[in-house]
């Protein structure tokens, strides 16, 4: 059967209705997403650390940021990153939102470092740093340890009086984004999340759970409040290793995303405009998100599908999408609203998303054919498992200065280090060597 080719070129502008619509199309796609990453921080951290009217505006702007970065050759939509949630809530308990803020700049200076490196000596090195057996076991514990956070909001902890209404809103949120998730078809297939979060919203406002106060006292347009530096705080690096880590996980998720993206468009995004552009893009946008009070910025799969469903790779429409987003970062009423949503239904999601996440990372392994027959193999993701779920932490203190290094930024380091320098097994070492060989062979 003949591939559909796209309908629409990175640069080709749709007409203005057409337009509209797709953009539209973008901005549901990301918006569950982006809009739950500050929820969960702030239930997770149990004060307001970030909000969504400044989530959806730094999404916005880093997009577009993205675009110029890349000179329009990339039809990619970056939005609030899930891999962030625990170590942002880590790096606000250490040391306040000057320590988180601080934390989300870094990450994108990381990404900045990186993309040089990427330019002036090319991007083999990063497949030794990374390989699929670190970044499996690094999001199979973003994910599940976040678990304990979706139990505790559905109300089934132990000890604790289990509210049925709650209950049975998260279980309505779970099974309409688990159905949706299997048998939906074309864009609602894209947004389970959303589709499950709106169907819990109306099941919660039916038992009561719902209070419209805060919509009833907000204005209709509304400045976010961001948080600047040396304006609303100062820059502060004690929580630093906390959250800068995870630059490595969402790098390589970055890479499997642009890399999905070029097979769809059919155009290697790493070579035109280049890794090195797009890591930039990224980077950039991750900084400036962490200037205004936002969380860090990621490479949306979601958005991607909605390339692959409606054959329009289209930067315009990214483009405007963007733009649509900070609009709505302005509309106070309906911030207030999605401020409303209960705790059970995000629950009832999280319990699928934190899952879905957690089987992400054992698709990695799976997908690249990881073998756990090798030593080396178990003893990387073994250690890096039970560091990362088991909180485990090192403190560095040397005089006003401490430095912790906890969860899955050490499983991270670690994981690294022992894949690095950790000697293979003889057999592997023979094997690598005829590999070496064959490929001189087919050189030559």
């Amino acid at each position: 059967m003949e591939k559909r080719k796209m309908v629409l070129d990175v640069n080709e502008k749709p007409p203005i209705a057409k337009w509209i619509i797709l953009a539209i199309q973008h901005v549901f796609a990301m918006f569950g997403a982006t809009i739950l990453v500050p929820i969960l921080v702030n239930a997770q951290a149990g004060e307001v650390v970030l909000t969504i009217p400044v989530a959806l505006v730094t999404s916005g702007i880093g997009t577009l940021i993205y675009i110029l970065c890349t000179k329009g050759k990339s039809p990619v939509y970056l939005g609030s990153s899930f891999a962030f949630i625990a170590p942002i809530v880590a790096a606000y308990l250490k040391g306040g939102i000057s320590g988180a803020m601080t934390g989300v700049m870094v990450v994108g200076l990381i990404y900045i470092v990186f993309a040089l490196l990427v330019r002036f000596i090319g991007k083999g090195w990063i497949d030794k740093l990374l390989p699929p057996v670190v970044i499996g076991p690094m999001i199979m514990i973003i994910g599940l340890g976040l678990a304990p956070s979706a139990i505790s909001q559905i109300g089934l902890v132990s000890g604790v009086e289990v509210d049925w209404r709650g209950v049975f809103v998260a279980l309505v949120s779970f099974l309409v984004t688990a159905i949706v998730a299997v048998r939906g078809k074309g864009f609602l297939k894209i947004i389970p999340f959303l589709v499950g979060i709106v169907t819990g919203y109306v099941s919660a406002i039916c038992v009561g759970l719902v209070d419209f106060t805060p919509v009833l006292e907000a204005s209709f347009f509304s400045m976010p409040q961001f948080m600047i530096p040396f304006i609303s705080y100062m820059p502060s690096f004690s929580a630093l290793l906390t959250i800068a880590p995870i630059a490595l996980v969402t790098m390589a998720e970055h890479i499997g995303d642009h890399t999905a993206l070029s097979a769809i468009i059919e155009k290697d995004l790493l070579k035109e405009p280049g890794l090195d552009k797009t890591l930039l893009g990224d980077g950039i946008a991750t900084v400036v998100a962490g200037l205004l009070g936002g969380p860090a910025n990621t490479t949306y799969g979601e958005n991607t599908s909605v390339v692959g469903m409606t054959k329009i790779a289209s930067v315009w429409v990214i483009g405007l999408a963007a733009i649509f987003a900070i609009c709505l970062g302005f509309l106070g009423k309906f911030t207030a609203l999605v401020s409303t949503i209960p705790n059970a239904v995000l629950g009832g999601v999280s319990l699928l998303l934190y899952g879905f996440i957690a089987v992400n990372g054992l698709k990695v392994l799976i997908q690249n054919q990881v073998d756990f027959g090798n030593t080396k193999n178990v003893i990387v993701a073994a250690s890096m498992l039970v560091l990362g779920l088991g909180g485990a932490a090192i403190s560095i203190v040397s005089g006003d200065l401490s430095v912790t290094i906890s969860g899955m930024s050490l499983a991270a380091i670690i994981g690294i280090l022992i894949n690095l320098f950790l000697p293979n097994e003889k057999d592997d070492e023979v094997k690598e060597e005829k590999s070496e060989e064959k490929k001189e062979e087919a050189k030559v």
